[in-house]
């Protein structure tokens, strides 16, 4: 039917349209933890890319306490605040920065 519309069907990544749904307890319990160990964090996104069940985490925090951090320094905090909640974890992408002046 597509077809003899001129119309292509459109596709959407699971991220984009769970995007207009709430948070997973997962996502919000791991946002959370991260609120409580980076209080001066202005931004923080925890995202489930593991289709819904728990076990993969994309992470983005923008905070103060990584100010003259490297970077591997500053995945180590947030490693080492996520410690209890990476044991169930099978993986966890971690993006950090710092806020702009």
């Amino acid at each position: 039917m597509a077809a003899a519309t001129g119309l292509r069907p459109l596709l959407l990544r699971r991220s984009t349209w769970r995007g207009f749904s709430s948070q997973t307890d997962g996502e919000a319990r791991v946002a959370r933890v991260l609120r409580e160990k980076f209080p001066r964090a202005s931004a923080i996104k925890v995202v489930d890319i593991s289709g819904g069940c728990g076990a993969m985490y994309e992470i983005h925090i923008e905070s103060e306490e990584f100010r003259e951090k490297r970077t591997v320094q500053q995945h180590q905090m947030v490693n080492q605040a996520l410690s209890e909640e990476i044991k169930t974890m099978h993986g966890l992408r971690i993006f950090t920065s710092i806020p702009k002046p």
